[in-house]
């Protein structure tokens, strides 16, 4: 990683990224860092730009999976059910490979989180970027909307 640069990473999606604690590439994402920024100066007021926000999110990543009621999850949401991570998706869960989603149970009531609280209430705002939440093998293993997306590049 290049001191002062933007982070040189890719991931299966928006959703796969977000989980990992991650933004959108302010550099290579422009409008997609905007509206994220915009979300997120409505939810954290005083906290903007992209250290406030980088901060913010190395935080709660540190701090590492944590309890939540299922029902309280956004779509696009990651928690983990066993040692696996699993993708929040309507009623279910999809069980996250780096192939893309495979099998799907019930979400259970309770879970570990382990997408960050703070992305995890970005997304309950309905996150609609320019680059899609899912990756199109959810549309094949889930029972709600998705999306189509390639490797997504994030900060």
């Amino acid at each position: 990683m290049q001191p002062g640069k933007y982070t040189e990473l890719f991931f299966l999606d928006e959703a796969t990224a977000f989980a990992a604690g991650h933004r959108p590439c302010a550099l290579c994402r422009r409008e997609d860092y905007v509206r994220f920024g915009e979300l997120w100066a409505e939810l954290h007021p005083g906290a903007a730009g992209a250290d406030a926000i980088d901060a913010r999110l190395h935080q709660e990543r540190l701090s590492g999976p944590y309890d939540a009621a299922s029902h309280q999850l956004a779509d696009g949401s990651f928690v983990l059910e066993g040692d696996e991570p699993w993708l929040v998706l309507g009623e279910s869960l999809l069980r996250w490979t780096p192939a893309g989603y495979a099998e799907r149970q019930p979400r259970p009531a309770q879970t570990r989180a382990i997408t960050p609280p703070s992305l995890v209430h970005v997304l309950r705002r309905r996150w609609d970027g320019v680059v899609p939440l899912f990756h199109p093998s959810a549309a094949a293993s889930a029972d709600g909307p998705t999306s189509v997306a390639n490797q997504v590049p994030m900060a």
